[in-house]
């Protein structure tokens, strides 16, 4: 299983050509694709609409999907698919069956109008969000399977490769796509992209975990219960302090996500300007961001990293108070994205594998979604309310208060260090 991983382990940059970093950029894309179109990109389709920032920001909630998301995970973990299962493997059965889903999802939502269908648009937005969801939940059970954990920060680094070569795809390109034709059209070029991950799943092999074959009176107990009864036990008391970083590690940034780009557009910026700099130019960011991440870990290890990262969150948010008091200036623009999509490539990079870490190899599937709910529940939430924020206070208040709320994740990330974790 990590053959080809460990003939490149010597080679540098090198270990990103085999053969499951291969994949993971193609499973990667297909993540990514869904994310922008339920978020981003949705912002600024509901903002041409004239719809208000407050209903707009409220479309934050919808994330709440992905962060709840354990709860159904252990299901992807022991539930088999008629025919499908048999014929292709567990993993790739559910990763097919999700992307068939986005792919018909998004196709209903590009003939929806924001000014007559807002709660029909919103929805199909949990629909396509869950299905999104559980392809996440079965792609990170596939690349925690085909691994060992030494790997697991270059494959992530390949994911997020993937992820956003596909979020620039449905972030830049619908961008573009919308300023020249429609929404409608817009959301229909991008639903057929879904195809590349249906296309890598018929191609790559499956995972080599067994699963049982049959269902017994335990069943219940194992699909539910033992996953996360197993981290508990294997962490004690310090589950719960685990629990608690990785729920506020991503909160000072994703409590800014679901406004970004409309305050882009409230600063005076076009969509060809918020295109180009924040979707294109972010992504190469971004990835320089990633890959650093993956051979610093595989360099240095995670523990030092892990407070750097939550430093990096923290700091680069207040980049976005230096650019509202700038105003519509690219170069500040381009400060402001370098600043903040290296954080979070770095970041992303350093803490998938810090999760994979945390991760048993016999509940891969239910204990990572386990982690990356809880991650991004707090945030999402607080989302939601940002636009209330900003109509009562102003974007500089978000702002500082973004900021402020990523000091408990660099405490916290210091203690994780003194103390140390259990590795698998």
């Amino acid at each position: 299983m990590n053959r080809a991983l460990s003939e490149y382990s010597e080679k540098g940059l090198g270990i990103y050509t085999s053969s499951e970093s291969i994949r993971m950029v193609f499973l990667g894309f297909s993540a990514g694709l869904p994310h922008p179109l339920l978020f981003a990109t949705l912002t600024l389709w509901l903002a041409s609409a004239e719809v208000s920032i407050s209903e707009i920001t409220m479309f934050g909630w919808v994330g709440i999907i992905y962060a709840i998301k354990f709860l159904w995970a252990p299901m992807l973990d022991r539930l088999r698919l008629p025919g499908l299962t048999s014929l292709i493997g567990q993993r790739r059965s559910w990763m097919l069956l999700t992307q068939a889903i986005i792919l018909v999802g998004l196709i209903y939502m590009s003939f929806l109008q924001p000014e007559s269908d807002l709660i029909f648009l919103a929805y199909m937005s949990i629909i396509v969000a869950f299905a999104s969801a559980s392809q996440d939940v079965a792609i990170d059970a596939y690349r925690i399977e085909i691994a060992e954990s030494k790997f697991q920060a270059v494959l992530g680094a390949s994911y997020q490769l993937g992820y956003r070569i596909s979020a620039l795809t449905s972030g830049a390109g619908a961008l573009y796509l919308a300023s020249f034709y429609d929404w409608k059209l817009t959301y229909q070029i991008m639903s057929m992209f879904m195809l590349v991950g249906i296309m890598t799943v018929i191609m790559i092999p499956e995972s080599t975990k067994p699963f049982e074959k049959k269902n017994n009176s335990g069943w219940l107990k194992k699909t539910l219960i033992e996953p996360f009864a197993e981290f508990f036990k294997r962490n004690g008391y310090w589950s719960l302090f685990l629990l608690m970083f990785i729920a506020i590690y991503r909160v000072s940034d994703l409590i800014i996500g679901i406004a970004a780009n409309p305050f882009y557009a409230d600063l005076g910026f076009n969509l060809s300007e918020i295109a180009t700099v924040t979707k294109v130019f972010g992504f190469t960011i971004t990835i320089i961001g990633a890959f650093i991440g993956g051979l610093s870990v595989a360099r240095f290890g995670i523990s030092k990293l892990l407070i750097i990262s939550s430093i990096l969150l923290t700091v680069t948010n207040l980049f976005f108070l230096f650019l509202n008091n700038a105003g519509p200036s690219l170069p500040a623009l381009v400060l402001t994205i370098s600043a903040d999509n290296f954080a979070l490539g770095f970041s992303g990079t350093v803490f998938i594998a810090f999760l994979s870490s945390l991760t048993s190899r016999y509940f891969t599937a239910s204990q990572y979604a386990l982690f990356t709910s809880v991650m991004f529940l707090p945030g999402i939430t607080l989302s939601g309310f940002s636009g209330q924020i900003i109509e009562s206070s102003g974007w500089s208040t978000l702002f500082i208060y973004s900021a402020l709320l990523g000091i408990p994740s660099i405490a916290c990330s210091l203690l994780i260090v003194k103390k140390g974790w259990k590795e698998q």
